[in-house]
C-alpha cells in the first residue's frame, strides 16, 4: 500500500500494518506530519515538534523489531492541548499560558505512550476548554500568527464544535487515525457529531485527570476521538485505569479491553428513547437522520423503548451554575505568580493580580470566572449553587430509572449540525446547543457519539449513545454494530 493511502487506514488496519513491518512507525509519522502542514489551513494543530516526534518513532520502531510492541505501538496520534506533556508545549489555548513546557506527561499520555503510540503534536480548542464552538482560542494556530477559529473539514465556513474542536477536526480531515479530547458538558460528543467522526466519554473518573489542567474538577472527563468504535475502544482500552497517588477523582477500577466485546450481537438491545430528545428545538434535518439510525438500529435486532429524563431542560441552567462555579475555583491559580502569563507593569501586588488576569483570560473565560465566583458568593451560594447540586443529584436519579427499562439510551448528540462561524455571538445560545449532551455529564455517566447520517448542507449527524454506569463496553459494541451495517464513518470531506 502506497504512503499516500496510509490516512485512509483505521487505527486498528494501520497497527496491523506497522506490526506486519509493511509500514514503518517513522513513514507513518512523516507521513501525518505532511499532511498537517499541507490542511494547516483549518488550524487545528496548535504545536508540533518534528523532532520529537520522529525521535518516538524511531523508538516505536526499535520496539516492534524486537517484537515487544503493543497494539498500538508506532500509530500516530495528536493530544488536545488540554493535556500537559513534555516533549510539547502547553497552553490549554490561552494567552496565560503561552511558552509553559510541562516537566511531566499528564497520565493519559503517558498511558498511551506505554502502549507504543507516537505524538504528533498538540490541537486547538477553547481556552481552557471553555466553548462549544472553537471560536474561543487564544493562541495562534501553526502556520497563522495570530489566533483563529478552528475550521471543519466538511465546511470551512463552520465551526468543528468544542471543546475538543481541533481534535475532532484533525480526525475528520485524516490529519490523524485518532486523538485525545476531554468532555465536560460534551467537548467530544458535540465536536464528533460535527466533524462526523466517533467519540466517547467515559464513566467520570475512568480515566485519570492528572495532568489534565482542570475546567470543572466534578466534570471534566479524558476520552478517545476517532473515525469508529473500533478505533476509540483500541484508544480507551489503554487510557482508562486507576491512578490513586496522583489523582483523586481516580475510580479504583481495574482497566478493561473494550475491544474484547466488539462484534456481540445487539438482538434485544434495549434502546430507550426519551421523549425529552426530541421536542421543540431539535431541527428537522437531525431528526431525520437520528430516526432513521433508530430504524437501522431495529433491523439489527435492537428493540426501541419509550423512556423519560424529566429534568432535561434543567440541565443547561445547573450546568452553567456549577461548572463556572468549579472554574472560578480552579482558575484562581493563575494570578502571575508562579508560573504563566505576569502583567508587564504593575504598581503593587494586587495590581499585578488584576493585570495579569485580565490580559491573560479571554472574554468567555473571564463571563464563567465571574459567573462561579457570583453563585459562590455569600447570599447567593445557598439560592443558585446549593439547589443546582440538589438538582444534578435528581437528574442522575431520573438516567438510573429510564436504566429500569433499557439498556442504553439514544437520541441526537447536538440539535442542529454545525453552524456558521460566527454564526451564535451571543453566549446563551451556544450554551442551549449542549443541551443533550449536559445530562450524561451531570450525573457523570459514559456517553459516546457515532456518524448517523447527514443533514442540510451535506453535514454530519450524530447519533448520542448514553449508557449506565461502567457501560463503555456495551455502547461501543452497540457503535460498532451499527458501523458494520452502515458507512456514514468512512465518508470524508472534499478534498481530502
Amino acid at each position: 500500500m502506497s504512503q499516500t493511502e496510509l490516512h485512509q487506514l483505521s487505527v486498528a488496519e494501520l497497527a496491523a500494518q506497522l506490526r506486519a513491518k509493511q509500514v514503518s512507525a517513522t513513514e507513518a509519522a512523516q507521513h501525518f506530519l505532511a499532511r498537517a502542514k499541507q490542511h494547516q489551513n483549518l488550524g487545528a494543530f496548535v504545536a508540533i515538534n518534528e523532532d520529537a516526534t520522529l525521535a518516538q518513532a524511531k523508538a516505536a520502531d526499535a520496539l516492534i523489531a524486537e517484537g515487544k510492541g503493543g497494539k498500538l505501538a508506532g500509530v500516530p496520534i495528536a493530544h488536545k492541548d488540554i493535556f500537559v506533556t513534555k516533549d510539547f508545549p502547553t497552553t490549554a489555548a490561552s494567552k496565560m499560558l503561552e511558552g509553559y513546557q510541562s516537566p511531566f506527561d499528564a497520565t493519559v499520555v503517558r498511558k498511551l505512550a506505554e502502549s507504543g503510540v507516537v505524538t504528533l503534536g498538540k490541537l486547538n480548542c477553547d481556552e481552557f476548554a471553555m466553548g462549544g464552538a472553537n471560536e474561543n482560542s487564544a493562541v495562534a494556530p501553526v502556520g497563522f500568527d495570530a489566533a483563529q477559529p478552528v475550521r471543519n473539514p466538511w465546511n470551512n465556513e463552520r465551526v468543528p464544535g468544542g471543546s475538543s474542536g481541533g481534535s475532532a477536526a484533525a480526525v475528520a480531515a485524516r490529519l490523524a487515525p485518532a486523538v485525545t479530547g476531554t468532555d465536560t458538558g460534551g467537548s467530544i460528543r458535540q465536536p464528533a457529531s460535527f466533524c462526523g467522526i466517533t467519540g466517547i466519554k467515559p464513566t467520570y473518573g475512568r480515566a485519570s485527570r492528572y495532568g489534565m489542567i482542570a475546567f470543572a474538577s466534578s466534570l471534566d472527563q479524558a476520552g478517545p476521538m476517532g473515525r469508529s468504535a473500533e478505533d476509540c475502544a483500541l484508544l480507551l482500552s489503554e487510557m482508562c485505569g486507576p491512578d490513586l497517588d496522583r489523582d483523586s477523582t481516580s475510580l479504583d477500577y481495574p482497566a478493561e479491553d473494550f475491544a474484547a466485546r466488539l462484534g456481540d450481537s445487539i438482538e434485544d438491545l434495549r434502546i430507550g428513547v426519551p421523549a425529552e430528545f426530541f421536542g421543540e428545538g431539535l431541527s428537522d434535518d437531525v431528526r431525520a437522520a437520528v430516526d432513521a439510525a433508530l430504524k437501522e438500529y431495529e433491523k439489527l435486532g435492537a428493540k426501541l423503548v419509550p423512556v423519560s429524563l424529566p429534568r432535561t431542560e434543567l440541565s443547561v441552567p445547573v450546568y452553567y451554575i456549577l461548572a463556572p462555579a468549579e472554574a472560578s475555583s480552579n482558575l484562581s491559580r493563575f494570578d502571575g505568580v508562579k508560573f504563566g502569563h505576569r502583567a508587564a507593569k504593575y504598581e503593587d501586588l494586587n495590581d499585578m493580580y488584576k493585570k495579569t488576569r485580565a490580559e491573560g483570560f479571554g472574554d468567555e473565560v473571564k463571563r464563567r470566572i465571574m459567573i462561579g465566583a457570583y453563585v459562590l458568593s455569600e447570599g447567593y451560594y445557598d439560592a443558585y449553587y446549593l439547589q443546582a447540586q440538589k438538582i444534578r443529584r435528581m437528574i442522575a436519579d431520573d438516567f438510573q430509572a429510564a436504566f429500569k427499562d433499557c439498556d442504553v439510551i439514544a437520541g441526537a448528540a447536538a440539535p442542529t449540525t454545525a453552524w456558521a462561524i460566527g454564526g451564535k455571538a451571543d453566549p446563551v445560545s451556544n450554551y442551549l446547543a449542549d443541551i443533550f449532551t449536559l445530562p450524561a455529564s451531570l450525573a457523570g455517566l459514559p456517553g459516546l457519539s457515532l456518524p448517523a447520517g447527514f443533514g442540510d448542507g451535506g453535514m454530519p449527524v450524530g447519533l448520542q449513545l448514553i449508557g449506565n454506569y461502567f457501560s463503555e463496553a456495551k455502547l461501543l459494541n452497540a457503535a460498532h454494530r451499527f458501523q458494520q451495517a452502515t458507512d456514514f464513518h468512512l465518508k470524508s470531506p472534499a478534498g481530502i
